[in-house]
């Protein structure tokens, strides 16, 4: 007993140095709740293709047993497959409570309508029992609480947060950093517009699209490059609307998320040849921007969507 107090001792001094220099425990501000770790999760779930993005760029991997939410219905592109080689699609669309337990999941990243449904049966109250944490997509957050309008702010946040949940908060701020650096150079040089260009995001849909409210990221995208969105009084995130208010208020640009089984050119092509948007001035001098489904929605892609925008608002 006397040899086994001192190593005791001596041990119980390392955990505790070790666990005070990774900064454990930490709080982070998750939507209107207040979650705390007691260390970094090891096995962590990723939903959807953006918030996947987040895990990579953080070079989180190693703490991942898998992502679910990609292949049903979004393109895996070729930056991405590689980054999530050696990771299972646990599911390919919204996994159940089963999937999660199935692959002993400590973390859940997800969002309201990015991998959870608000009064589905994966919440972040039906995964506590499990010893699951959720962490939310800030983002996504307006379908539970009042919020600011989007900002890449936000997801500026979830990399913060992550970084301080994984316990690599400074790569982190690295990476935050970094991305703001990019973004001020890139905005200073740009040529300042008479006045914001008018768009519309037309995410999918042909009887009613489905497009961004005033709590979606490309609000936040679109008013950076110099732009407005023109559903920017919509007091929703994605949402389904008519087709007249977007004839009415005559957008310069549609700006086109692409994803799915129907093609970015497809899109264009139902409004070039549908005689309603034939006086929209989007349509008639034939400008569509495109942007990658990975890029629309919150993540390290935000940055060059905004380049992208900001090229097309000034043609």
């Amino acid at each position: 007993m006397r040899l086994f107090l001192p190593i005791l001792a001596v041990s119980t001094t390392l955990l505790t140095s070790g666990a005070m220099a990774s900064g454990f425990p930490v709080t982070v501000e998750s939507c209107d709740r207040a979650v705390t770790f007691e260390a970094a999760p090891s096995r962590a779930v990723s939903n959807d293709v953006n918030l996947t993005e987040m895990m990579l760029a953080l070079g989180l991997t190693g703490n991942m047993v898998g992502y679910t939410g990609i292949s049903d219905w979004k393109t895996l592109d070729e930056t991405l497959r590689e980054g999530v080689a050696d990771l299972p699609e646990l599911s390919p669309n919204y996994p159940t409570k089963e999937v999660l337990l199935g692959a002993d999941a400590d973390f859940y990243f997800a969002g309201w309508n990015y991998g959870m449904r608000v009064g589905g049966e994966v919440t972040p109250d039906t995964l506590a029992e499990f010893g699951i944490a959720v962490y939310e997509l800030t983002e996504s957050c307006i379908h539970i609480m009042d919020k600011p309008k989007a900002s890449i702010e936000d997801m500026y946040a979830d990399l913060l947060n992550l970084g301080r949940i994984f316990g690599v908060a400074e790569q982190a701020e690295a990476l935050v950093a970094g991305y703001r650096q990019d973004l001020d150079a890139f905005t200073a040089g740009l040529a300042v517009l008479d006045a914001p260009v008018k768009v519309f995001v037309y995410d999918s849909g042909e009887n009613k699209p489905f497009t961004a409210g005033r709590y979606a990221m490309p609000t936040a995208l679109i008013e950076a490059a110099g732009g407005v969105n023109i559903m920017d009084d919509v007091d929703s995130s994605w949402v389904e609307i008519g087709w007249e208010p977007v004839i009415e208020r005559n957008p310069d640009v549609v700006v086109i998320v692409d994803y799915g089984s129907v093609t970015a050119e497809q899109k264009a092509d139902f409004m070039r040849d549908n005689p309603a948007f034939k006086d929209v001035p989007a349509v008639v001098n034939d400008r569509f921007v495109v942007l990658p489904y990975v890029e629309a929605t919150p993540g390290p892609r935000n940055i060059d969507a905004i380049k992208t925008l900001a090229a097309a608002f000034r043609e």
